[in-house]
């Protein structure tokens, strides 16, 4: 079963199908997770499908890093718009890069900008960090930023922060530590398999001041957690009323919001964010599932915040803060 499972979720991240590598009489265990035991099973696979019963839907609309690839090179100017990252994670909270290790891995992207986003104080399972070690973080991200600049660098580190909300909407840090900030994402990390209409929780969520982003706001994960359920259309209307962006996750696990989701978001028009929700530099690369499912839902370009220049977000940042 570990063996199932660890091909799995690592099949997510294959850079090619299996299929393609047998075609070109490679071994299967080229790729990640696949040992000669599995190597052995996919070809069986392969080689003769077996009958598939009703997917899970724990485990539905899922696209494998290949598959984003693929919908990526037939339109390659659309990845070129991409100007940043708007959620990481370092070791300030369950990350295990620093804020300078991250901005390098983002400049070598050529990223105009990435946010820093750990999580607040109220999900301490995940090292969540006070309003005293955000300023700490702040006044990091700042000599990083001067750093960056004198080695002719052109990333800039958006300082900011992944606040922890209750079911009400509220969050768990003070509002005047918040406003210090670049940008702040909401997201809801308990309470996530509840099974009757959440909408009531998403529109506090949306009202919250402080923040502008709603993060992998379904809050599913992959084999394990289907997510929440609410009336879609009035959440993603409501977000284009007050001009806030729900985000995509795009952690292989997460990919929230997902493609059915992005397609009614795009019928409302409201803003969407893209983060990898990256906890390691190298997983900076996830941003491709998360531009693939944007791309395939059909997201207007001028819908995508991350398509924004700085200036651009700063600003549309400032107009929220100052409608409050």
């Amino acid at each position: 079963m570990r063996a199932y499972r660890r091909a799995a979720r690592s099949a997510w991240l294959w850079p090619e199908e299996a299929a393609d590598l047998l075609a070109q009489d490679r071994q299967l265990t080229e790729l990640h997770g696949v040992g000669p035991f599995m190597a052995k099973q996919i070809s069986r696979w392969i080689e003769k499908p077996p009958k598939l019963g009703t997917i899970p839907p724990e485990r539905r609309d899922f696209m494998a890093l290949a598959d984003a690839r693929k919908i990526l090179q037939a339109k390659p100017e659309w990845s070129q718009k991409l100007r940043g990252d708007l959620q990481m994670h370092t070791h300030y909270s369950d990350g295990s890069g620093s804020v300078r290790e991250m901005a390098e891995a983002a400049d070598a992207r050529g990223y105009e900008y990435i946010a820093i986003t750990d999580h607040s104080k109220g999900l301490k399972i995940a090292g969540g960090i006070d309003e005293k070690r955000l300023a700490k973080q702040t006044a990091e991200i700042a000599k990083t930023n001067m750093s960056i600049l004198r080695k002719g660098g052109k990333v800039t580190v958006l300082s900011s922060i992944e606040m922890n909300l209750n079911p009400r909407g509220e969050g768990d840090m003070d509002p005047r530590a918040l406003a210090k900030l670049d940008l702040v994402l909401g997201s809801f990390h308990s309470v996530l398999r509840v099974k009757h209409d959440q909408t009531a929780r998403y529109l506090a969520a949306l009202r919250n001041r402080d923040i502008q982003i709603l993060g992998h706001p379904r809050g599913r994960i992959y084999n394990y957690r289907l997510g929440l359920s609410a009336d879609w259309p009035r959440v993603f209307a409501a977000a284009r009323k007050i001009d806030k962006a729900l985000e995509v996750d795009c952690y292989p696990d997460r990919q929230d919001l997902n493609v059915a989701l992005l397609k009614i978001a795009r019928q409302e028009g409201c803003r969407i964010s893209l983060g990898t929700d990256a906890h390691h530099p190298w997983q900076l690369e996830f941003i491709e599932l998360g531009l693939a499912a944007a791309l395939k839902a059909k997201i207007s370009p001028d819908r995508i915040v991350n398509f924004m220049s700085i200036l651009q977000l700063k600003a549309w940042v400032g107009k929220l803060r100052r409608a409050r």
